[in-house]
């Protein structure tokens, strides 16, 4: 069957089989949900413009992700209409939210259509572009003294296309000026039936920031977020580049680079935006607190903390809010499923000026997210990979507490220049980063009292069992799962976790904390050496995909894990 001209590249046998057995739905709350029907009247009508704004900055993510997605949904839109196999290709594109995207699985993209791939700069670049013009027209542009075009070609808020043998960049805000006008309408509608006073100045100046290219209007607006505690509403409008491969490569070009850094010019990958709109869960939150109130105490036990800035001291504020929210609607990059969905998030990013000028920081938790899970095929790992013994300490809700972790640990160590200078390899090095000061002050938190001694040996052996089992060698855009397998090698090399002579894996329960906090203190060494190629060098050593990662690969293969993960619920 064709769409616009395109083969579907799946066919419906397969597709009958990914929506049978490999997906998995994240059931999102609805009107009828406790949360929704006990809100004031006023936050009530507010929420409904919200997701109405997320769902316009869906298409706009579908834009800057791949020149053909918009096209291709709205034609399996209509076809849909009156063909089953068009109708169950919807399901499929709606879960990678777009026409193509990895699965967590298979280490290729799996691509919808025939003869539609994907592109290393997205859509954000020429898609006929590459890394060698790409460099190529830049130091022409520097030859050429153009320092100002480089500069918002190298911005993480311009779309870049070609203007005769060189390139342009336009902002956001003028190339999506419509969409970004009625996004900024419904919120202008929401701040007036919200009831919190907070919340109604962040949605007014978010507003600001959508209708003018100005920086520093961005900035308001995230400080105005970065604040929200007790208000009842959840809006975020995300800013991460995560998905850009194409800029980074400059890292990797000296000649390139060398000038970058001669004419002190910052290099920012592309943000893909995506809007999240729930309900702040107030008993979810308190939990959350509990651990904020031991990053000041945290800060100063960091490897090296001397020698950099960050962005808690061990004296100072915590800069930084925290709720737990039940979620309503997920749009744009927050829908991107492919292979995974997150379960909490930690903005804004070091790249973003608000924190340059020391705003703060928000970590909002997904509740439905966390609460996915296939309790059968858990359990049937276990009995396959870990040793009985440890069986009684995998507890689901451990991750949510190792995530809490994470998300805290993104506001420890080196600040943003440290991070930035790794180039290519700094979101790889700033993940695993997290994850292991996660690791390694948990028994940090059993001295407060924040968890038990139980509750530790669960984080430990759910982490090691849920996270670092990897479905597939990881490609270098997945720096979480690059993160895992660091980890997942580290701890057997050390000698923390070992492999029995049942084969099965067993955890040093004495040893496993000395060997993550060792790792950390590698970790921020690479992070303080502001050097790319050390970096590479870090990861290449501990990233090999050997054979036992490859035999448990194909075992979750076998069992029918379910990576593919379908957004349900509707307002």
């Amino acid at each position: 069957m064709k769409i616009n001209n395109y083969d579907i590249n799946i066919s419906e046998d397969v597709l009958d089989d990914i929506i049978d057995n490999k997906m998995m739905p994240i059931n999102l709350i609805n009107q009828k949900n406790e949360a929704f029907t006990s809100l004031d009247e006023g936050d009530k009508k507010a929420l409904l413009h919200l997701v109405a704004a997320g769902e316009i900055i869906n298409d706009v993510s579908l834009e800057l992700d791949h020149p053909l997605n918009l096209a291709q949904k709205q034609a399996l839109v209509e076809a849909s209409k009156t063909s089953d196999y068009a109708k169950k290709t919807l399901v499929l594109f709606n879960s990678l939210n777009g026409v193509c995207g990895l699965n967590g699985v298979d280490k290729e993209p799996v691509e919808i259509f025939s003869s539609i791939t994907g592109y290393k700069g997205k859509n954000f670049y020429p898609t006929d572009m590459s890394v060698e013009e790409f460099h190529a027209i830049l130091e022409k542009m520097f030859d050429d003294n153009k320092i100002s075009e480089i500069k918002n070609i190298l911005s993480a808020r311009t779309m870049v296309r070609r203007s005769g043998a060189g390139l342009e960049a336009i902002d956001y805000t003028v190339y999506f000026e419509k969409e970004f006008s009625k996004i900024a309408n419904e919120l202008e509608v929401a701040s007036c039936y919200a009831t919190d006073a907070a919340f109604k100045d962040y949605l007014k100046w978010q507003v600001q920031a959508l209708l003018q290219n100005d920086e520093e209007l961005d900035a308001v607006a995230d400080k105005h977020w970065a604040v929200l505690q007790d208000c009842d509403l959840e809006f975020t409008l995300s800013r991460e580049n995560y998905d850009d491969e194409m800029t980074p490569t400059i890292f990797d070009n000296k000649v390139l680079f060398d000038l970058i850094e001669k004419n002190n010019i910052e290099v920012n990958s592309k943000d893909m935006l995506g809007i999240r709109v729930g309900i702040n869960n107030k008993k979810g939150t308190e939990l959350i607190l509990k651990f904020k109130e031991q990053m000041s105490s945290l800060a100063g036990l960091m490897p090296y903390c001397d020698t950099y800035d960050q962005s808690i001291s061990d004296s100072g504020d915590v800069n930084q809010t925290m709720v737990d929210a039940d979620l309503v609607g997920l749009y744009g990059d927050y829908a991107q499923c492919r292979g995974g969905i997150t379960t909490a998030q930690n903005l804004p990013n070091n790249d973003k000026l608000s924190i340059k000028q020391g705003g703060g920081r928000r970590n909002v938790y997904h509740r439905q997210v966390r609460h996915s899970v296939d309790k059968n095929n858990i359990q049937k790992k276990l009995d396959a990979w870990i040793a009985p013994e440890l069986h009684q300490y995998h507890d689901e809700d451990s991750d949510h507490l190792f995530v809490i972790g994470h998300e805290n640990g993104h506001s420890l160590g080196p600040n943003s220049n440290y991070q930035t200078a790794l180039g290519v390899y700094k979101h790889i090095i700033e993940e695993h980063k997290a994850d292991v000061i996660s690791i390694a002050f948990m028994p940090e938190y059993v001295k407060s009292g924040v968890i038990t001694e139980l509750q530790l040996k669960q984080i430990y052996v759910t982490w090691f069992a849920d996270r670092l089992f990897l479905k597939a060698e990881p490609n270098f855009i997945q720096p979480h799962r690059i993160a895992d397998l660091m980890q997942f090698n580290y701890l057997i090399k050390h000698k923390a976790v070992i492999i029995n002579k049942d084969g099965k894996f067993d955890i040093d329960f004495d040893l496993f904390s000395k060997v993550v906090n060792q790792f950390l203190d590698e970790t921020i060494k690479v992070q303080l050496s502001k050097s790319p190629a050390c970096a590479k060098e870090f990861i290449d050593k501990h990233s090999n995909w050997g054979e036992v990662s490859k035999k448990i690969a194909q075992f979750l293969k076998d069992l029918g894990l379910k990576p593919y993960k379908q957004i349900k619920g509707s307002f």
